[in-house]
């Protein structure tokens, strides 16, 4: 099977996964159609709102596609064609069972943040050490995904990265603070057209290739093999990083992701049914994932293999500039453009989503009622100050921490979700065995990282092992010492 197969047949095993998988997950929550949601039951006009199944989906899209399914993919490639892999399977059995399960948890409890359902089902103490991590961890979210799109847009319109940044969190901090349906209801679906555009035009040109020569003259489409190099099992970093556990780190948002579960209780607080819950957290699960899958694709195919790729993004090169070499070459300028503008709004709009719940978190630790301005303000005030100046620090170091903090939250998260499976008699695996593989992932990295405790690889396996072995003994018997998890009646 040439290249070519290989790519197609990536791209429908995703989209088949949805309809398969997502069922089997939707069968073991078992969503009830007649029961009120948050939105319904709760409505404010601010933060619980009724939206349109569609208008929900694009804005949990854009939520959790931030920078991570493009250049966290073009960076996992690296390590070779093993990556595809990873954002495949990653996606379907690890992202969709997270992003599904923490959004329908959330849903089945009043639209609670991720903390509140952490504390819920892994006891008080997880609930304000995950409090703390999710507004650091948003907070800088909210910074790096305004300062990456700064720096972008200054050479294209020749306004300072400073300006550029002013700006960009003069409209997170409307987005922050006025009801969910006047900025993002309104924004996203515009947004969503320069996604489209962006994914659809390297998509077609993917898909177009290998009929170059009898295209119209006039399309300029480039004559090459897709997918060239496909040797799936060996390391092929340039560098030598190792494949496990660094790869798995280095693509998250494309395969799963802890910042997900996060963004989730936005629109659980704005869905009409449960039985939607399925299209907007595992439909843009699986769509993100896609988005991954194309993009890394792309980069292989572009530069033939990941040594080529690693001399593209080496030397503190950043992945924006293959990325506009890709879109360039394939595209032209005018859709070069398009593509750039794209890779801008994303982590925009992931931004303004993570400062968003911020609030929420804040909120909600507070117990403060947010349906009056004033009360929204006392929050965002301070927060904006501490973000702006957050975002003025040299924070390169901080955010080498980010991944594996993230794939350590994914894991938390899915240990919880065993639980409240466990806990209501149901079948927990779909959630436990992701949760022990990031668990793993992310262990081994810690202790085998030189930054970190330094193990020798045998050492750390054989730890990460016995840790989580004993973490996942420990989550599984809470759940069946827990009575059937309570949910509140709306």
């Amino acid at each position: 099977m040439n290249g070519y197969c290989y790519f197609i047949l990536g791209i429908l095993v995703l989209a088949a996964g949805y309809f398969t998988y997502g069922r089997v997950l939707e069968r073991i929550f078992r969503p009830d159609a007649s029961r009120q949601t948050p939105a319904v039951a709760c409505t404010d006009g601010v933060d619980y709102v009724v939206m349109p199944r569609w208008r929900v989906f694009l804005i949990q899209l854009l939520n959790i596609a931030g920078l991570g399914p493009i250049f966290g993919a073009v960076m996992g490639v690296l390590y070779g064609p093993a990556a595809l892999l990873w954002i495949v399977f990653g996606c379907i059995l690890g992202g969709m069972a997270h992003d599904y399960f923490s959004g329908m948890i959330s849903l089945r409890h009043k639209g609670e943040n991720l903390p509140e359902i952490l504390g819920r089902y892994l006891g008080s103490q997880a609930q304000w050490v995950s409090r703390a991590v999710c507004i650091v961890f948003s907070v800088l979210v909210g910074v790096v995904f305004a300062v990456g799109p700064a720096a972008i847009l200054s050479p294209m319109t020749g306004w300072s990265v400073s300006a550029w940044i002013w700006i960009i969190f003069g409209y997170y901090f409307l987005a922050t603070i006025l009801p969910i349906q006047a900025i993002m209801g309104k924004v996203y679906p515009l947004f969503s057209v320069a996604l489209i555009i962006m994914v659809m035009g390297i998509l077609g040109v993917m898909l177009l290739a290998p009929f170059a020569d009898s295209m119209p003259a006039w399309m300029h489409l480039p004559r090459m093999e897709v997918l060239p190099d496909l040797d799936f099992f060996h390391n092929r970093h340039p560098a030598d990083f190792p494949l496990f556990p660094v790869m798995f780190i280095t693509i998250a948002c494309g395969a799963v992701s802890g910042f997900h579960a996060t963004q989730s209780p936005l629109m659980a607080r704005c869905l009409k049914t449960e039985r939607e819950g399925l299209p907007v957290f595992g439909g843009a699960m699986i769509t993100e994932g896609i988005i991954a899958f194309i993009w890394a694709a792309a980069a292989l195919t572009f530069y033939g293999s990941p040594e080529a790729l690693g001399g593209a993004t080496a030397n503190g090169k950043a992945p924006a500039l293959a990325i506009q070499t890709i879109s360039e070459s394939w595209m032209g300028s005018v859709g070069s453009i398009l593509v750039m503008i794209g890779v801008v709004i994303l982590p925009i709009s992931t931004g303004d989503g993570a400062l968003r719940v911020t609030r929420l978190m804040i909120a909600d630790s507070f117990k403060l009622s947010q349906e009056q301005l004033s009360r929204r303000l006392m929050i965002a005030i301070p927060l904006f100050a501490a973000a702006i100046a957050v975002s003025s620090m040299d924070y390169a170091v901080i955010w080498q921490y980010f991944g594996w903090a993230n794939q350590l939250l994914a894991a938390a998260t899915l240990w919880a979700v065993s639980i409240y499976l466990r806990s209501k008699k149901r079948c927990y695996w779909p959630a436990a065995a992701p949760a022990a593989f990031l668990s793993l992932v992310v262990f081994q990295y810690l202790f085998s990282s030189p930054e970190m405790c330094g193990f020798s690889e045998e050492a750390s396996l054989i730890a990460s092992t016995l840790l989580t072995a004993v973490i996942g003994v420990l989550c599984l018997f809470r759940g069946s010492g827990l009575e059937k998890a309570e949910e509140p009646s709306l």
